[in-house]
């Protein structure tokens, strides 16, 4: 969060509400769909005709607000959203010293090969993908892999330094995935950043393109305007050879699928889908049964985000008929195919199908606990569904709640 506009003691919640909705560039009928209610219902919070809504639906605003923490958006100090919505894994401790540690001293020893560091990268990205409790896997690995990649990059030259630092840029993205939806917003920034200037350092296009994908998620959670993480993407997009090889040309139609979302974020219907098509167009040219190994670009990827721009268009119905022609099975990642779940769950949520949000949500836990268990809209919409719908619901919600490590709504 930036300090020029986290809000003044001052204000009310609804002057909250509204200054980091105008932040977003988010319409009043964006942020009513995005949580269920009107523009109408949003105009009665900001105004102070209605008053701070219930938790659990005071959770789900903070989520497509982008605020961590609800302090800053109610004003009392005693209510953290972190509290109930991030989980922090357990051994985020040792992979914040890890990233937050620096060596002043060049160890004696020989460092790793750079193929022999590149090869540890590539496993670590098929840990991610291919483990249901995904984040314990890679943190376990992760510190030691950090100083090796790091030890590496200071002491090799030439050639080898390059491919040492483009892993070293990947390996960031690793640790920045691990720590989305916990409380460590600061390191996240940090890993973007990490891994943006390794791939500048590498000089490689390639590294430099998925910099640019993964900033614009930090972009977005960070309420940084749209025009920057459009720039952003396109001026990545443009260092690229997209008719030249598969390798460019996934990572020309990812920056295009990363512009396309902040598009819909901000409820640019035209522009959202007009680079979704571009994106299609890419993963079409790659063919139907092409995945990038660790970027999971391609048809797949492709289809499945179009869940989530209708969504935050507010277009439920029709991101609950995209979703039925959509198979998610082919799809080289639990992780993958568990957060595509539950963007589909959060559709049907919209459309108040609370049957099809708890089923959606307990194949997503299936699919991947660890996915499950740190997603936002999961852990505030179990909250929500332990009281609300019928009673086989609240008993599935509840055992959900249990699974996942959230305390049932009073």
């Amino acid at each position: 969060m930036h300090d020029d506009v986290t809000p003044p003691a001052s204000l009310t919640f609804g002057q909250r509400v509204r200054r980091f909705r105008e932040r977003n560039g988010q319409t009043r009928a964006i942020l009513g769909g995005l949580v269920g209610r009107s523009s109408e219902w949003v105009k009665g919070i900001e105004t102070g005709r209605l008053k701070t809504p219930r938790l659990p639906l005071l959770l789900r605003l903070a989520e497509v607000l982008g605020v961590d923490d609800l302090a800053e958006l109610t004003g009392e100090e005693r209510l953290s959203a972190s509290t109930y919505t991030k989980a922090a894994h357990n051994a985020l401790p040792a992979v914040r010293d890890a990233l937050t540690t620096y060596q002043l001293t060049v160890p004696d020893s020989e460092p790793p090969t750079a193929p022999e560091l590149r090869e540890r990268v590539r496993q670590a990205w098929q840990l991610w993908h291919g483990s249901r409790e995904h984040r314990t896997r890679v943190s376990a690995i992760l510190p030691e892999l950090l100083a090796d990649l790091q030890h590496g990059a200071r002491v090799l030259d030439g050639t080898d330094r390059r491919r040492v630092l483009t892993a070293l840029a990947e390996t960031y993205h690793l640790a920045q995935l691990y720590l989305s939806f916990q409380p460590a917003p600061e390191l996240v920034t940090m890993t973007g950043d990490r891994a943006m200037t390794a791939a500048q350092d590498a000089d490689d296009p390639h590294a430099i393109a998925v910099a640019a994908w993964y900033m614009n998620h930090v972009f977005r959670d960070a309420g940084e305007r749209n025009e920057a993480r459009i720039d952003l993407a396109m001026s990545a997009a443009r260092l690229l050879r997209p008719d030249d090889d598969a390798e460019d040309l996934a990572r020309w139609g990812l920056l295009h699928l990363a512009a396309a979302l902040s598009f819909a974020k901000i409820g640019r219907t035209g522009d959202a889908w007009h680079y979704w098509d571009r994106a299609d167009s890419a993963a079409r040219r790659l063919g139907n049964r092409y995945s990038h190994p660790f970027l999971i670009f391609g048809r797949g990827m492709v289809d499945a985000y179009a869940i989530t721009m209708n969504a935050d268009l507010m277009r439920a119905g029709t991101a609950v008929s995209a979703a039925e022609r959509i198979d998610l099975a082919p799809m080289p990642s639990a992780t993958r195919r568990s957060f595509h779940l539950i963007e589909l769950a959060r559709a049907h949520s919209m459309q108040k199908e609370n049957i099809a949000v708890i089923h959606l949500l307990r194949k997503a836990y299936d699919e991947s606990p660890e996915t499950a268990r740190f997603n936002l809209f999961t852990r505030s919409a179990v909250m929500e569904l332990t009281t609300s719908g019928g009673a086989m619901i609240r008993d599935d919600a509840r055992r959900l709640a249990q699974k996942i490590g959230v305390q049932a709504a009073a």
